[in-house]
């Protein structure tokens, strides 16, 4: 069955209609084979302003729901992503180009998140604050924040929605999602999903809506004044351009974007646990995650050792259909994606680098860019090893001390997740200390990508600073209040001011 048959097969399986519009302009093509799986109906910037009004209509209901209720629609998401888990993760797959086994992670990190989520519906706590008044009682409130905008990108074309909506939904908001232009039908398979959750609830249906469009149609969610949170999720080059446009209207961002992630792999390393870790956080997903491992900080006394397990454990990586079970390694999401891939291999050598394997194109039928994942060693952390590119390309540098090594990790402009894989627990505690990695995920002993839901996910510097989905995300989906509550006759001021 070609992929156009069986993404047309599931999404009438979810509910979510014929993805071939009468008025189609927009392609939904596959990176496997290329295939056109749908044209759908582009929204216009005027129909923005419409749709964010449904949804601030439903916000202004919904708010008023105590939040133990409305915690019932995440479990009902939940259920029926359990429910449905194969099929989305199927569709993850057909659009993305992941594999099976990470196309169904990804759809257990949204059931995951509806976990947190509804737990947390009966957890959204204020504190109470010692007061110098007497007869006076202070405390803090948290109450929910209006209209959630959500731009997500094509590697996680479903979760991210999750780790923003679920949380958005217990908080008392409503919730606008732009999907990725080439990640259009997972984002309508959600929503119908979602539409029936809400039925059963007995949710305002317009607490998610989706728009889909161009760049146009992404500006225009940005720019509204009643979207008082925007989480955008993509390149760095993207958030530098939403923040601002936030910013002028005084809203809030949440960011995640690049990342340049590396891993130290010291003297005491395991090297078969440090070349497991290495392998898949470098061509998991292609190399096409913003944890993706892209640098390889190893001690000389080891690292032919390790550069030879690599190579070898990479000339075996099978390349292929992500459909196919012993597929490791799918297809790049598009074309442009494959030429960055060989004009950054290109600049490596010309920078005095060495390809060690792969950075060859892989024949696997017709339409889709698949590549061999490559290992390129470096005598210098030069301009590319510093930029991030969105494919499976590994660079090897060479450290003596691990200052060395922790002065290489940092003096990249990104700052999402590391690593280390030593057994010295000095090195390992330096690593994830204040002198140690700069980024906001900092792992031992295991590589850099792969989050899990309940730690807070984001990194620091070019990657936006943003946190998602765990710990206490939900506090950017709404506004906090302190109020002070006088319950005597006397009116003591603070500070001891005397106003008579």
């Amino acid at each position: 069955m070609s992929t156009r048959e069986q993404a047309r097969e599931i999404l009438q399986r979810l509910g979510a209609g014929d993805p071939f519009a009468p008025d189609g302009a927009l392609e939904a093509r596959s990176p496997i084979d290329g295939a056109v799986m749908g044209r759908l109906r582009a929204h216009a910037v005027g129909e923005v302003e419409e749709a964010v009004g449904r949804a601030h209509e439903a916000y202004l209901q919904w708010r008023t729901v105590p939040a133990p209720v409305r915690g019932r629609v995440v479990r009902e998401l939940g259920e029926l992503l359990r429910e449905h888990k194969d099929d989305l993760g199927a569709l993850v797959s057909i659009e993305a180009g992941k594999i099976v086994s990470e196309g169904l992670g990804e759809v257990q990190e949204m059931i995951d998140i509806c976990d947190l989520a509804v737990g947390l519906s009966r957890q959204l706590h204020g504190l109470t604050i010692a007061t110098e008044r007497p007869g006076h009682r202070m405390m803090e409130q948290w109450h929910p924040l209006g209209v959630i905008g959500v731009i997500s990108a094509f590697n996680f074309p479903v979760a991210v929605w999750s780790w923003n909506a679920a949380l958005a939904f217990v908080c008392g908001d409503a919730v606008v999602w732009k999907p990725s232009e080439k990640t259009l039908l997972t984002a309508l398979a959600c929503q119908a999903l979602f539409a029936e959750a809400a039925r059963r609830a007995g949710a305002p249906a317009d607490l998610s809506i989706v728009l889909l469009g161009d760049r146009e149609v992404g500006e225009a969610l940005v720019d509204d004044p009643r979207v008082p949170l925007v989480s955008a999720t993509g390149s760095t080059r993207m958030g530098q351009q939403v923040a601002p446009r936030v910013a002028a209207r005084l809203g809030r961002s949440l960011l995640e974007l690049g990342g340049n992630n590396a891993a130290i792999v010291a003297p005491s390393a395991d090297l078969d646990l440090a070349v497991r870790g290495i392998v898949f956080s470098a061509v998991g997903t292609a190399g096409q995650r913003c944890t993706s491992l892209r640098r390889i900080i190893v001690h000389e006394s080891i690292k032919d050792d390790l550069v030879a397990r690599l190579a070898s454990a990479y000339e075996t990586l099978p390349v292929g259909s992500p459909l196919e079970a012993s597929t490791l390694v799918g297809p790049l999401i598009d074309g442009t994606a494959a030429q960055g891939f060989t004009a950054a291999i290109e600049q490596a050598q010309a920078d005095g680098g060495t390809l060690l394997t792969g950075g060859e194109s892989v024949p696997v039928g017709e339409g889709g860019h698949y590549v061999r994942p490559a290992i390129v060693d470096m005598p210098r952390q030069s301009d590319i090893v510093k930029t991030e590119t969105f494919a499976p390309l590994l660079y090897v540098l060479t450290y003596r001390e691990l200052d060395e090594a922790l002065t290489l990790h940092n003096e990249v402009a990104q700052g999402l997740s590391s690593s280390i894989f030593t057994l010295d627990v000095r090195e390992a505690e330096t690593f994830v200390s204040a002198i140690g990695s700069d980024c906001g995920i900092a792992n031992v002993n295991i590589g850099p990508s792969g989050a899990e839901i309940g730690g807070a996910f984001g990194g620091e510097k070019e990657t936006g600073g943003g946190r998602e989905s765990g710990s206490d995300a939900w506090r950017n989906y709404m506004r906090r209040t302190t109020n002070t509550i006088n319950y005597s006759t006397e009116l003591p001021l603070a500070q001891g001011v005397e106003f008579v």
